[in-house]
């Protein structure tokens, strides 16, 4: 299918069937993952993924609960990211979100679903996790066979029109 057939087919998931995501699946959604680009080719991602019995303990221990049989933690090496000179920004945030959509485009395509998760506590995950210092938690995606999708004609209605978003030439 073509790229935006698959971005209107695409919508956040959170109740799941109980069926595993396939093996040879989660390979092709971390591989989506580390091919992603970075700021200066630093790639800073790195992916901790929970798709088991022991994992889901683990996540239930930080209050994380969720019916998806996959969860991947998209997570940031802050000693492997890109600074811009001129301010000193970090873009690693911006590094992990091109993996995380990557990720979650890849898993659309293969009949899976998933949501972007970016509300949780990162302290509780870096303990629970074992997770070292120079390492961040930036986004969780939670993947699986959905129990039901919406729409994709839904973007005629719930999106914004390109009017409402492009200028030209100057803002």
């Amino acid at each position: 299918m073509d790229f935006l057939t698959l971005a209107k087919q695409r919508c956040s998931v959170r109740e799941f069937e109980n069926k595993a995501v396939e093996e040879e699946k989660l390979l092709k959604i971390l591989e989506a993952g580390r091919i992603a680009p970075t700021a200066a080719n630093r790639q800073p991602q790195s992916f901790l993924v929970i798709n088991n019995e022991e994992g889901f303990e683990h996540l239930k221990n930080i209050g994380f609960n969720t019916s998806a049989s996959l969860v991947i933690f998209i997570c940031g090496n802050h000693e492997n990211c890109w600074i811009r000179p001129i301010d000193q920004k970090s873009l690693i945030d911006i590094d992990i979100a091109i993996a995380t959509d990557h990720m979650m485009l890849q898993a659309e395509d293969l009949g899976l679903s998933s949501c972007w998760i970016g509300y949780f506590d990162e302290k509780k995950i870096k303990n629970e996790f074992y997770m070292p210092e120079n390492i961040e938690p930036i986004s969780i995606l939670i993947i699986g066979y959905a129990k039901e999708k919406r729409s994709p004609d839904r973007h005629e209605t719930d999106r914004k029109t390109l009017n409402e978003f492009v200028h030209y030439n100057n803002y």
